[in-house]
C-alpha cells in the first residue's frame, strides 16, 4: 500500500491559505479520483477539493474551521499504488510556464508518517471565531466588515449551515432585512405602534482594537480581501514602472451593429451580447500582433507566454473585484466569447468561480465605462506586464472624412488606456499594442454575419 499527501490547493496570485469548512469525507472512507473529499474557503471563492487518486481516507491533517496554508498537506489518502507520491488536487494544476517566479513556488512537503497528528506549534491556525465560539468564514467576515456589521450584531444572525455557520445567502437576507429596520437613538423617532420594528441594536461604529470612532470620523478596519487587494496593489507598482498611453476610439459601427442584432442574437443562441467579448477579440488579435505584450517578468528573464488567456474585472456582491479568466480567447469566435464572458461573470456576481478560473491571466481588460468614467489609469495585475481600460461610449461631435470632404457628425466615441510595465514593455510597443486594438475595433464590419 502507498500514501498520496494530498495538499491545499493553490487557488490564484494573492491567495495564500485557505479555511478548511467541512470535510466531505471521513477517515477510512472509500474515494474516487474526482470525488470531493473537502469544502474550503477563501476571501474571494468558495470551493471544492477532489480526490486525485482512488483509495481511503488515512489520516485528516487539520480539523474543520483550521486556516491552512497553500501547500501543507491536509490529509493522506491510502492507495493500491507501487509507489509513495505527493499529490495535489487538480483544482489548481501547476503549468510549466506558470506566472510565479520559479524560486517562490512552495516545493510539495515530504512524505509524513500516517500515524503521527502535527505538533500543537505546527497546527494551522483557527479562523476567526466570535467570544461565543462561533465560526465565521473569510467571505462572510469580508460582507460584515464591508455593511459595518458589529460583532454583536453578526452573532445574532440565525444561520442555515452546518451546525447553523452563517454563510453568504444568510448575511445577506439579514442585510436585506436591517437596511429597513426602525433604529432608535439620538436623533431618531422611535417606531409608531403597529410597526413592526426589530429588537436588535444599531450597529456601532466599526474599530480596530485600541481605536474608537469620534465625532464625524468612523475607523473602520480593512477586510482580509481588502487587505489582499491592497497588498496586491502596492506591490505592482514597487515591482512595476507604470507608464499609460491614451487613444480615442469610433466605435459607431459596433454600436449600431450591436443594437440592430442583439435581440435576434439572444432569441438564436441564448446569450446577450454585449460589449466586452467585442473589445476582448480586439485585445487577442492584437496580442497576436505584439506577442512580447503577452510576457511576465522574472528577474532577468522575460517569459513569454504561447496561450493569450485575458482576464476580466468583474464586481463582487460585497464591491470588491475579482478577475475570472477567458483561456485560449484567441481560439474563440465571438459567440463563444459571449458565452464564456457571460457565464464567468454571472458566477463572479454569484460567487460560485472556481479557483482555477481567476489564475494563468496573461493580460486582462477592465471596464471602467461600467461606472460612468470615460477614462481611468489601472493598476497592473502582477505578474502580467499590461492592462487595458475601456471607457463609457458617449456621442460626440467628431470630424468624419468624406469623399465630399471633412464633415462634422455624432459619433459615438470611447477612451481606451493601456498601462504596461516599462521595464519591459517601452513606449512604442505599448503606444503601437493600444492603437491596434483601436484600429481592428474601427474596422468592425457592421455588415459582418459571423459570431
Amino acid at each position: 500500500m502507498a500514501q498520496v499527501e494530498l495538499v491545499m490547493p493553490k487557488m490564484g496570485e494573492s491567495i495564500i491559505e485557505a479555511t478548511i469548512l467541512n470535510w466531505v469525507k471521513q477517515v477510512g472512507d472509500r474515494v474516487e479520483v474526482d470525488d470531493t473529499v473537502l469544502e474550503i474557503a477563501t476571501d474571494k471563492v468558495d470551493s471544492e477539493v477532489p480526490a486525485p487518486v482512488a483509495g481511503t481516507i488515512k489520516e485528516i491533517k487539520y480539523e474543520a474551521d483550521s486556516t491552512v496554508a497553500v501547500g501543507e498537506v491536509i490529509a493522506l489518502i491510502e492507495t493500491e499504488a507501487g509507489a509513495e507520491v505527493a499529490a495535489s488536487p487538480t483544482i489548481a494544476p501547476p503549468t510549466a510556464a506558470s506566472d510565479s517566479p520559479p524560486q517562490t513556488t512552495a516545493p510539495s512537503p515530504a512524505p509524513t508518517a500516517p500515524a503521527t497528528p502535527p505538533a500543537p506549534e505546527k497546527a494551522a491556525a483557527t479562523a476567526e471565531k466570535s467570544e461565543n465560539g462561533r465560526f465565521y468564514s473569510p467571505l462572510v467576515r469580508t460582507i460584515a466588515d464591508k455593511e459595518g456589521i458589529s460583532q454583536a450584531e453578526l452573532d445574532q444572525i440565525p444561520g442555515t449551515g452546518n451546525g447553523g455557520r452563517v454563510n453568504k445567502s444568510d448575511i445577506q437576507a439579514y442585510l436585506k432585512r436591517r437596511d429597513n429596520r426602525f433604529i432608535t437613538g439620538p436623533g431618531k423617532a422611535a417606531p409608531t405602534a403597529g410597526t413592526h420594528a426589530t429588537t436588535l441594536p444599531p450597529r456601532p461604529p466599526v474599530a480596530p482594537a485600541g481605536g474608537l470612532a469620534s465625532g464625524s470620523s468612523e475607523i473602520i478596519e480593512m477586510g482580509r480581501m481588502r487587505k489582499l487587494i491592497a497588498d496586491h496593489m502596492v506591490n505592482s507598482k514597487r515591482t512595476s514602472p507604470h507608464v499609460t498611453s491614451f487613444i480615442e476610439v469610433d466605435v459607431t459601427d459596433i454600436v449600431n451593429w450591436r443594437e440592430s442584432i442583439k435581440r435576434d442574437f439572444q432569441q438564436k443562441y441564448g446569450e446577450k451580447i454585449t460589449y466586452t467579448p467585442i473589445f476582448i477579440e480586439a485585445v487577442a488579435k492584437a496580442i497576436k500582433d505584439f506577442p512580447l505584450v503577452n510576457v511576465s517578468v522574472d528577474g532577468d528573464r522575460i517569459i513569454k507566454k504561447h496561450d493569450i488567456n485575458i482576464g476580466m474585472a468583474a464586481a463582487l456582491p460585497t464591491g470588491n473585484l475579482i478577475v475570472p479568466v477567458i483561456r485560449n480567447a484567441d481560439q474563440l469566435n465571438l459567440l463563444g466569447l459571449s458565452r464564456q464572458v457571460n457565464d464567468l461573470a454571472g458566477r463572479a456576481r454569484a460567487n460560485k468561480l472556481k479557483p482555477e478560473e481567476i489564475q494563468d491571466g496573461t493580460f486582462t481588460v477592465t471596464n471602467v465605462g461600467t461606472f460612468g468614467n470615460v477614462m481611468g489609469t489601472p493598476i497592473i495585475n502582477q505578474p502580467q506586464v499590461a492592462i487595458l481600460a475601456v471607457g463609457a461610449i458617449r456621442k460626440k461631435p467628431a470630424v468624419v472624412e468624406t469623399e465630399y470632404g471633412d464633415l462634422i457628425a455624432i459619433r459615438q466615441m470611447m477612451y481606451m488606456s493601456l498601462s504596461y510595465d516599462h521595464r519591459v514593455v517601452d513606449g512604442f510597443l505599448g503606444g503601437s499594442f493600444l492603437r491596434r486594438i483601436g484600429d481592428y475595433l474601427e474596422a468592425f464590419d457592421p455588415q459582418r454575419s459571423d459570431v
